[in-house]
This record gives structure tokens, C-alpha cells and sequence, in this order.
């Protein structure tokens, strides 16, 4: 199934603005070694464009040793302070209807929280239509003015081969552009944004009259994307389309799927960086789209831990992952940590 332009594109910022894998731009170089409608068919791309084959399967490499089984887990912890407790749940932005009701330790931990904590509301269309504004060109500037040549060639095929229109793919900025290309990646491998997690516990809390409250909130993420420079979106660009172009993208996305499926945070990491070969600028990029965001969440997490009521904070998975992700930071704090 493929998504139209219009279904794509109502919910992609909101879903990708930080979720678009990091796999895809570059190693973490800079840590320490230490559910809805269902979409239409999406609209043709311009006659000019002849559809382009599917990338071709990369030669065989060795594979990672084999990570020791343990039994699965939820993608779940329990962060204890002297007050309160929080659950702290790691997410992914698209799904499958099939994910639903979510592991019985997450419904749980969900029923008996008072407070529901995102990155940022994606039901709040005002916020969405405004943060939109800085992702699309003003006439007469569009996008392939801003592209070299050649990736506007390469980009212009995988708008083809998953049949995005190009009169209005070439509106768009180069992050935005990319992050539509990525999810129609996602899309077709049946993971769709209606069923993103993000998405369920929104509704589940309105339903519930939960509070939801936003750990960052658009603006905020709106204002850390606009601190990029244009050379560090390039390279990103550029980056992204040589992970399509591979055919390895695929098995990235299922194997992080998986990892996140098991409740496992270091698979999920390995297997995000498991094709990247990273840069300096992609790992600049990094530090500001992923780590640099953690010591405010941590702030925030433990004000929460402060309080009397029973928080469940729902923040992409990545950013439970690794020794500078949101786990660690929250053990070096002294919070006990359990995994559930």
C-alpha cells in the first residue's frame, strides 16, 4: 500500500520531526565506548518520470556476531525516585495494527499512570500547520534550486519508485523532502503513521481524561531543526539517499522493529548503526537532532519524579539507547532503573 501526498504529508512532520532514524545520517560517533483510516492510494508522479526499478539487494557482508538471547521485555523501564515513580517507555512512530493493545506491562503501567508525557502533541493541528511553515520553500525558491544536480537526478527517482508527485515533493526543504521519502519506506513494509504508538497513547489518554503534557513540544523541536546550517542538511540528504539507494534499508527497519519489539535498547542501537559509515558533519548533525536534546529531558523527567502522581513518558526509542541516552543519564542521577 502506498500513502497519498496529502495523508503523507499531514502527518509526516509530526511523526518524523524527530524520529527519522539517525541510522540513516551516521554512527554515534560522539558517545563514549564505555491506529485510523487507512491511507488512499497515493498520486502519480510527473509523466517525465519513469517509474524506476526497486534498488537492487546489496552483495552479502558479514554480519554482526549473534547478540546473546535473553527472554523478551517490553520496551519498558521504571524510574524510582524518593516520591514518585515514572514510567519511562520507548516508542516508535509507525506501526501495525497488529502492535495492538501493547505488551500487558506497558497497558498496565499506562492504566495506572495519571500523567501521559510526549515529545510534543501531535494532535494539535495548530501547532503542526504552524511548524510546517518553516519546512516548505516560498516561491520562486524551490527545491531542486537548492540540490546539486546529481541528487536532484537521484532524489527525482525515489520519488518514482514510491510514487510521491513531484510538483509537490519540490516544495518542500530538503529535511522535510527526505523524511517523506524515508517514511514511504517505512509505509512499505506495512508500518503506517495511523499506527504509529505515539499516535495510540494520545488517544488512549483523551479517552482516559489523562493530562498530557509535552516534554518539548513543536516550537521547541521546530527551533532545533532551524539551527541547522544548510551544508549539515546536505549531508544529510545526500546520506539518506545513499541508505535507499543501498537496498539495505529495509532490513535496517525490521531489524530495529525487532530489537524494539524484544526491549532491547542495544540491539536497537547496533542495528541503527549497523550500515552507517558517518561524517564529521552527520555527526554534528547528530549530537544536535539526538544528544543534546537528553539533558533537558532528563530536567524534566526528574521534576517528574518530584511530584506525587504517577507519570508514563513516551519518548522515541533511540533516545533510551546507549550510554548517553536517557537510561544511563537517569542511573548516574542515583534513580533506580527497571526494566519491566
Amino acid at each position: 500500500m502506498t500513502l497519498s501526498f496529502r495523508n503523507l504529508s499531514n502527518v509526516a512532520l509530526a511523526t518524523l520531526l524527530f524520529s527519522l532514524p539517525f541510522a540513516l545520517f551516521g554512527q554515534d560517533k560522539s558517545a563514549p565506548t564505555a491506529p485510523a483510516a487507512k491511507a488512499v492510494p497515493a498520486g502519480k508522479a510527473a509523466p517525465s518520470d519513469k517509474p524506476a526499478p526497486a534498488a537492487a539487494p546489496a552483495e552479502a557482508e558479514p554480519e554482526p556476531p549473534p547478540r546473546p538471547r535473553v527472554p523478551p521485555k517490553s520496551y519498558l523501564w521504571e524510574v524510582t525516585g524518593l516520591t514518585n515513580r515514572v514510567y519511562l517507555f520507548g516508542t516508535i512512530h509507525a506501526g501495525k495494527d497488529s502492535f495492538y493493545p501493547l505488551p500487558e506491562a506497558v497497558e498496565r503501567a499506562f492504566t495506572q499512570s495519571k500523567v501521559l508525557v510526549v515529545e510534543a502533541d501531535i494532535t494539535d493541528t495548530k501547532a503542526m500547520a504552524d511548524s510546517m511553515v518553516g519546512m516548505t520553500y516560498t516561491p520562486p525558491d524551490r527545491l531542486d534550486k537548492n540540490l546539486s544536480r546529481d541528487n536532484w537526478q537521484r532524489f527525482r527517482k525515489q520519488l518514482a519508485r514510491y510514487g510521491l508527485p513531484e510538483a509537490e515533493m519540490v516544495k518542500l526543504k530538503p529535511f522535510m523532502a527526505v523524511s517523506l521519502v524515508v517514511f514511504s519506506e517505512w509505509n512499505a513494509l506495512g508500518y503506517q503513521p495511523q499506527f504509529g504508538v505515539d499516535s495510540y497513547l494520545i488517544e488512549r489518554a483523551k479517552v482516559a481524561k489523562k493530562r498530557i503534557v509535552e516534554i518539548e513540544g513543536v516550537a521547541e523541536q521546530t527551533r532545533v531543526l532551524n539551527s541547522f546550517t544548510d551544508p549539515e542538511f546536505a549531508a544529510l540528504f545526500e546520506a539518506t539517499l545513499d541508505a535507499l539507494e543501498s537496498g539495505k534499508s529495509g532490513a535496517q527497519i525490521e531489524a530495529m522493529v525487532k530489537y524494539w519489539q524484544e526491549g532491547d535498547p542495544d540491539g536497537l542501537l547496533e542495528a541503527a548503526n549497523r550500515y552507517s559509515e558517518g561524517s564529521p558533519m552527520l555527526i554534528a548533525f547528530e549530537e544536535k537532532l539526538v544528544w543534546e536534546r537528553h539533558e533537558a529531558m532528563v530536567k524534566k523527567i526528574e521534576g517528574y519524579l518530584n511530584a506525587r502522581e504517577p507519570y508514563f513518558v513516551a519518548v522515541g526509542g533511540l533516545h533510551l539507547a546507549g550510554p548517553r541516552g536517557l537510561l544511563e543519564m537517569l542511573k548516574a542521577r542515583g534513580f533506580a532503573v527497571r526494566q519491566l
